[in-house]
Order: structure tokens, then sequence, then C-alpha cells
């Protein structure tokens, strides 16, 4: 019984050489499409509104550090999801990698929380474009509403915002005509916004203030200099700003709907990253040197710090180019949730009814329909500033176990590998650690590789919990021991991992340095899930409540 269980979570979804070629939604988009689909998700909210609040409260002017920090570890990710863009060029991201490599049951685990990161994106961007217009008519919209329709209720907005139901009903339009539509859209809207960063980079340089990189410390302001708040929450605030590198996940999202996504996911995935770096990090710098940290706006930074150097009028295009991020950045949430919808609905996890596809424009319209219904009632009645932290938690699973598979496919043997003799490949203490290594993978060599990879997984867990929460413990002589004698083992388990052979299967883009960047980012993502408050976790448990009730009740059935 508990074995036939285990065989159905285990199930892997299989994927035919010759099916990943084709697909039922219309192949359109380039890599230029991509990388605007990826921009446009990923450079929103971020750079407007997250630059502020991570300046003043965290990293003062070391905030280009806590960017290039963050960076670094969505860097991570994304060489692991461009190789799955080679491998898997289907719908659905990481719920089609994990269901292909792990089992059903994992990718049910990680579709259903991509879509829950979804929505709440959808709907809080959403809210956020609509309090930005608000801030241009001085609260007016904001005040009529809330004098119209007050919603004195807790855990609830205090005013139903009909402005971002409306955004979200009019991108979920433009979705359902077809993605070529709003993939010149969300191009067009890009490159405004991309245009005003560079006048902010520009005009911001011109008026830079070098002292304010060497400011004094005091209260409120830390120690002052350049890193006033220590490398602590430096290291915390690169936690807040790797959150605005996610919108690349959309890029592997519509992967069915690329002209060559062998070719052009990968690609606009690591153009995509090496952008949004670029513009966070050159734009925090401007703001850094314009007005000093702990001054910083925390709602507007960029056109109050316009306003504390006399030049008011820049806060005009700047008002401008966020308004067309924040659509951008609803448009790609938009599109990536229904897919996710249709690749669970397609393999039968799900209603099936929703993968329904329009027979004139190849796009699953029932899920787009739905999926923004579902979003708008979200932003119409619910404060979402409690639920953001559930957006990473999605991410951050889904990250990890992209890394996880990337790792288990290539020591996986493929069809050009099974020719091998298994007698002649034999595990031996010797022969995997002083010896060269066997040529070929086998069934032998990936059963070892995922012991010791379990293994360092459970190693990599207990040093994320040891340096989340054993405070001063771990500076103790018995608590450095600790931490250094886990190290050092997943070191080894590493390098045992390492003098695997891999699978020869030929592939347009593989990740480099495997094992090393998939077992960081394993770790990176672990400990960053572990510094996530409680309540996260409880209604994460919640959302998954549920979604076990739609496994087990129709998902296990009917895949």
């Amino acid at each position: 019984m508990l074995g036939r269980l285990f065989q159905r979570f285990s199930r892997k979804k299989i994927i035919e050489e010759t099916d990943a070629d084709t697909s039922d939604l219309q192949r359109c988009l380039s890599t230029f499409n991509l990388v605007a689909v990826g921009v446009g998700s990923t450079l929103g909210a971020g750079v407007y509104v997250l630059t502020g609040s991570v300046a003043r409260n965290d990293a003062g002017p070391a905030i280009i550090l806590s960017f290039t920090v963050a960076a670094f570890a969505s860097m991570l990710a994304g060489l692991c999801y461009a190789e799955f863009g080679a491998r898997v060029p289907k719908a659905g991201s990481a719920y089609i990698y994990s269901y292909v490599t792990v089992g059903e049951l994992w990718g049910f685990v990680i579709g259903w929380n991509l879509v829950l990161e979804y929505i709440i994106g959808v709907s809080s961007v959403a809210r956020a474009w609509s309090s930005n217009l608000d801030s241009l008519t001085g609260g007016v919209i904001a005040n009529a509403s809330r004098a119209a329709m007050p919603m004195n209720v807790p855990g609830f907005a205090s005013y139903p915002d009909f402005l971002a139901v409306g955004l979200i009903m009019l991108v979920t339009l433009l979705l359902s005509i077809g993605m070529k539509v709003s993939s010149i859209l969300m191009t067009v809207l890009t490159a405004v916004n991309i245009v005003v960063l560079i006048f902010c980079a520009v005009a911001g340089f011109i008026k830079a203030d070098p002292t304010n990189w060497k400011l004094p410390g005091g209260p409120g302001r830390g120690n002052g200099g350049f890193m006033p708040y220590g490398f602590s929450k430096m290291m915390e605030g690169a936690a807040s700003c790797f959150y605005a590198f996610v919108g690349f996940d959309t890029i592997a999202c519509v992967g069915e709907e690329a002209k060559n996504p062998s070719k052009s996911i990968p690609r606009s995935i690591i153009i995509t990253l090496v952008i949004c770096l670029v513009a966070y990090v050159v734009v925090s710098a401007a703001l850094t040197l314009m007005q000093p940290y702990y001054e910083l706006d925390v709602g507007a930074p960029l056109p109050n710090a316009f306003i504390h150097v006399d030049m008011g009028w820049a806060s005009k295009p700047v008002a401008v180019g966020s308004m067309c991020a924040l659509v951008a950045s609803v448009l790609g949430a938009a599109v990536g949730m229904p897919r996710i919808v249709f690749s669970m609905a397609r393999d039968g996890l799900i209603f099936r009814v929703l993968a329904t596809v329009s027979n004139k424009n190849r796009t699953p319209v029932v899920a787009t329909i739905l999926s923004g219904i579902f979003s708008a009632f979200m932003a119409l009645i619910f404060d979402l500033n409690d639920l953001v932290n559930m957006m990473s938690i999605g991410t951050l699973m889904a990250y990890t176990l992209v890394a996880c598979s990337v790792l288990l496919l290539r020591f996986r043997p493929d069809a050009v590998d099974e020719t091998i003799n298994e007698e002649q490949n034999k595990i031996t203490v010797s022969k995997y650690f002083y010896t060269t290594k066997v040529a070929k993978s086998t069934k032998n060599s990936h059963k070892l590789t995922c012991n010791h990879f379990l293994i360092s997984v459970v190693i990599m867990t207990l040093l994320s919990v040891l340096l989340v929460w054993g405070g001063e413990n771990i500076m103790r002589w018995w608590g450095i021991l600790l931490i250094s004698v886990m190290v050092v083992l997943i070191l080894l388990l590493g390098g045992v991992i390492a003098r695997q052979p891999q699978s020869r299967r030929a592939l347009l883009f593989k990740t480099p340095l495997v094992p090393s960047i998939p077992l960081l980012s394993i770790f990176i993502n672990i400990y960053l899930m572990l510094k996530l408050p409680g309540a996260t976790w409880i209604r994460f448990g919640v959302w998954m409540v549920v979604g076990g009730l739609m496994y087990f009740g129709y998902g296990m059935r009917h895949s």
C-alpha cells in the first residue's frame, strides 16, 4: 500500500524530444521579446520603492552591495533555470522542471506555491500602481473611496480599490487577446521605464554629493559612513533586495511560446539579470549620493530625492516611469500565473477545464480569465502588506527544487549512457576518492550522488538553523567548531558528488560549475527561507492544506 502510494507521488512527467518542440500555444516570442518580458517583470516596484526602504532602514549607501549580493543569489538560480529552459522548453517554469525530475507530488507543491506567488504579485503591484496614481492627485482618490465605502475590518484594506481591479481586468483582457500583443506592450513600457531610469541615474550623478557616503553617525542613522548599520544589516537588506530579482521566472513560464526556447531562454535569463543588476546598482548609488540615506522617503524615494536637490520638475518623468514599470510588473505576473494553472490543468493535477486553449489566439483563455478574476478580488478587498512575504516562500522553494533538479539530472544516466557495463563502474571507496573518474554515468553512480546530495541538504539545513537562530552562541568556541565541522562535511560531500560521472547528453546550455553552483544556491535559499517570519510559515501551511485537498481529492486520481 505504502509502496504504491510512494510510486504515485514519485511519478515523473515524460517529455520526449519531439514533444519539446511542439506546443498548443503560439510560438511568437524572440529573445528580444523574452528579455523585455523578463526586465518588465523584474524592474518594477523594486527600483521605485524598495531602494528607499532598504537604504534607510538596513544598508545605507551599502545598498549597492545588498543588490549585488541579491543579484549573485539570483544569478545562481538563473543559471539553473537556464539549463532547464534548454532541457524542458514547456510552459510552467519550476512546476514542469520539478515534475519532470523530482516527481508528481513535489511538482504539484511547487506549482501550487507559484500560483499563490503570482496571485499576490498581481494584486499587490496593482495596489501599488493605484497608490502611485493616487499620490499624483494628492490623495483625492483614496480619500473619496475611504469616505464613500469604508472597510474597517482587521486584515482587510481600508477601502475597496476599484482602480487596481480595473487595471487587472484590462491586463487580463490584453492577455486573452494574445501573447504577441502583450509582449509588444510590455516592450514599450519597459523601454519607457529604462529611459526614465537612465535619466534618473544621469541627473542623480550630476547632483551627487560624495559626502553623503561619509556622513557621521547619530540617532536614527546608525554609525554613519558607507555601511552605517553594519554587515549583518546589509545582508538583511540583501535578503529584501533578493525579491526584486524574482521576475525572471516569467521567462521560463512563457518558454512554450518562444520561437527557439532552447537558445533564447538561457540567453534572455542571463541578459535580464545583468540589466536589472546594473539598473538597481546605478539608480541606488545615484539616490544615496543625492540625499542622505536617513532622510530618504520610503514610499517614493526618487521623486523626493529630486525635490531635495531642487529638481522638483524631475518628479514628473519619474512618476511616468514608475507607472509604466508597475503596469509592466502587473503584466509580467499576470502572464505567468495562467500558464502555471494551464500546465497543471493539462496534466490533470487541477481541474482540466482550466487547460482550455483559444482556437483563435492559442492562449489559455479560461486560466487567464479565472486568474484575473481571483487576483482582482484579492486586490479589491485585501490589505496585502502582511501577505507580501508569501511571495518569497514560493519563489525560494521553486529556486531550491530547480537547483536540486539540475544537480540530480546532470548525474543521471540518459539513453547515451545506457551502453555502459554496470560491473565496470561498480562503486568502491577507492574509485571515487582516489582514482580517476569513470567515463559514463550509471545507475550506481547516480544512486551514490543522490545519497550524498540528500545528506548534504540535511547538513545545510542544520547549518542554516544554527546561523539564523544561534544568536551569540555561534561566536563561542563550540559554535565556531560546529559550524566548521558542518562546512567541512558539506565540502567533502560536494567533492564526492563532483567525482561522479555526468550525463553525456548534449545541451545548448549547461549550468557551469556543477555541483558547486546548485549546492550554493540551495544553501542560500534555505537560509533565506528560515529568515522569514513565523506568520508567513503559518499562512504557507494554510495554503498547503488547501492544496493537499486539491491534490488528494482530485489531482492524484486524474493525473
